[in-house]
């Protein structure tokens, strides 16, 4: 496990859930090959829609750009190893407050 070795560098989750993104980040990249962004995305997915309900986007790798709108209180964006993981579920009209990021990931 990897844990405690991420950098959160922008994030509106509660901390307990922030703890679980690192932590499913750090599973993921137990599982799976380093360069296996898809499928350490998905795994990561899946854990939350299985937690917190459906609904999450994740965003793993080491160059990419983004623009999107979330669900108050769902974004985290950070560091572990060498790749940048993006998590938020994704916002519903008539849902919960909006908020817009965007964010440019570089290696």
């Amino acid at each position: 496990m990897l844990e405690g070795k991420a950098l959160v560098e922008d994030t509106d989750m509660p901390l307990k859930m922030q703890i679980q993104a690192m932590s499913s980040a750090s599973q993921a990249l137990d599982l799976y090959d380093v360069f296996d962004c898809k499928s350490i995305a998905g795994f990561i997915k899946k854990e939350f829609d299985g937690k917190y309900g459906n609904g999450w986007q994740c965003v793993v790798g080491s160059n990419f750009g983004c623009f999107f709108t979330h669900s108050k209180g769902t974004f985290i964006y950070f560091t572990l190893e060498r790749l940048k993981f993006l998590i938020f579920k994704e916002w519903k009209k008539g849902g919960d407050s909006q908020t817009r990021k965007r964010t440019q990931a570089n290696s």
